[in-house]
């Protein structure tokens, strides 16, 4: 029986083939889109390796939040809808909380790298040590 390398190993390696082989042996266009490309296959690693957590939790935190159950999609819109008829206001604890995790999901996957959102990560670490 043969094993065989998983998504996120192979989308590493041509991540790894791109940075490494190809941007190095090219110039312009082409060495910018490899490295668009290089980036883009790090957003769908990262997506593999987070999303369907973010998702779950992002439902579990929606559904408390409007008192119903459905989709993702489905609870973001009726959220929307009770934002903008004032039913939930602005101000809402449990909103904020629930844009928060949904902001800091995000970042996780788009841009991890981002010195606000480690500095945000450090300091929510920080608070739940004391």
């Amino acid at each position: 029986m043969r094993e065989q390398p998983g998504a996120e190993d192979l989308i590493a390696g041509v991540i790894e083939f791109l940075e490494n082989d190809v941007v190095p042996a090219t110039e312009g266009r082409l060495a910018f889109h490899t490295r668009v490309a290089a980036r883009a296959l790090a957003i769908v690693r990262r997506e593999i390796e987070h999303g369907l957590t973010a998702e779950l939790e992002e439902r579990v935190k929606l559904e408390a939040l409007l008192g119903r159950r459905g989709t993702n999609n489905t609870l973001v819109e009726q959220l929307c809808e009770r934002i903008a008829d004032g039913r939930i206001p602005l101000d809402s604890g449990s909103l904020q909380d629930y844009l928060w995790a949904s902001t800091l999901n995000a970042m996780a996957v788009d841009q991890p790298n981002y010195s606000a959102y480690r500095r945000t990560l450090e300091e929510l670490n920080e608070s739940r040590q004391t």
